[in-house]
């Protein structure tokens, strides 16, 4: 249990992961900061906060558990302005989509504090954003990693553990190296392709015409060209050497089926589309296989 959960950033990640934390019974105030007053207002409405701090550092003053629900790139700012009412007791963590860059900037913010950072990356959303679109059900069935630094509060890590999977989600563990690397290649590289693709039809003469006549496989195909753009410019150049790694692994297979396409080979294009395609259809989504993830037995 929890005595105050100090919220900064009153948004779909923060409000959902306060609505959770009331509706299991874990925390007993919820006080919220975000950079627009009308949002706070709207949560303090909403009942998703019980009152609304003046400012970050404010969110965070008799806070034994802090959620950074902010864009990566605000992450280090937000880090140096609470800094001097982060305690050894009080737990910290962020939900951003990238970690190193993270991680990085914990360690010059919070310097000594640091010991109080649990990095965190809940694998879950909505394509809707936004305070009224706060779900207290966001995270159950859902995977959170967790990029534990090797200062960090062994105690403090548990606390988040125990606090993530009480709202129903599986608690992976693993490196941000690691995690940075496994989410280039299935949720930022993806983004990126959705993001060209579109744009390579849309700016076609004849462009507007094919999107008429579109169907099911290209909404499924291009629906996360619609993400936020300001969020997904962050993650992408804060995770940018990893996402141009993951892309040269896509060329070389996108070069091999345009050669056979060149040949007119039709039984060598069946072979590189029937390993991937056998491969879909028996690939399930689970527990991340990358090296150095770890259970938490939740």
């Amino acid at each position: 249990m929890f005595q105050q959960l100090g919220l900064i950033g009153c948004g779909l990640m923060g409000g959902s992961f306060a609505l959770a934390l009331r509706r299991a019974g874990m925390v007993r105030r919820v006080i919220g900061y975000s950079k627009s007053p009308s949002t706070t207002e709207k949560a303090r409405r909403l009942g998703v906060i019980d009152d609304v701090a003046e400012s970050a550092l404010l969110a965070v003053s008799g806070s034994d558990i802090v959620l950074l629900a902010v864009p990566v790139a605000a992450t280090e700012n937000t880090l140096r302005a609470i800094r001097h009412l982060v305690e050894p007791h009080v737990l910290v963590m962020d939900v951003g989509s990238t970690k190193r860059d993270v991680v990085d900037a914990a360690r010059r913010a919070l310097r000594e504090r640091v010991v109080s950072f649990v990095p965190a990356h809940p694998i879950a959303g909505k394509e809707s954003a936004g305070i009224h679109n706060a779900d207290p059900a966001l995270y159950s069935g859902r995977q959170v990693i967790l990029t534990p630094l090797p200062q960090t509060a062994p105690e403090l890590v548990q606390r988040a553990t125990d606090a993530w999977s009480a709202l129903g989600a599986q608690v992976l563990k693993m490196t941000p190296e690691n995690h940075d690397a496994a989410f280039a290649a299935v949720s930022h590289l993806p983004h990126l392709l959705a993001f060209a693709y579109f744009s390579a039809v849309v700016n076609q003469p004849a462009g507007k015409d094919y999107l008429s006549l579109a169907g099911p496989g290209f909404r499924d195909f291009t629906r996360i060209a619609a993400s936020n753009p300001e969020i997904w410019r962050d993650i992408l150049v804060a995770n940018r050497e990893e996402v141009l790694r993951q892309a040269q692994h896509f060329k070389t297979a996108l070069e091999a089926l345009e050669h056979v396409l060149r040949t007119g080979n039709a039984e060598a294009l069946e072979d590189l589309i029937s390993a991937p395609a056998q491969g879909r259809s028996n690939w399930q989504m689970s527990a991340p296989k990358v090296p150095g993830a770890r259970g938490s037995g939740t």
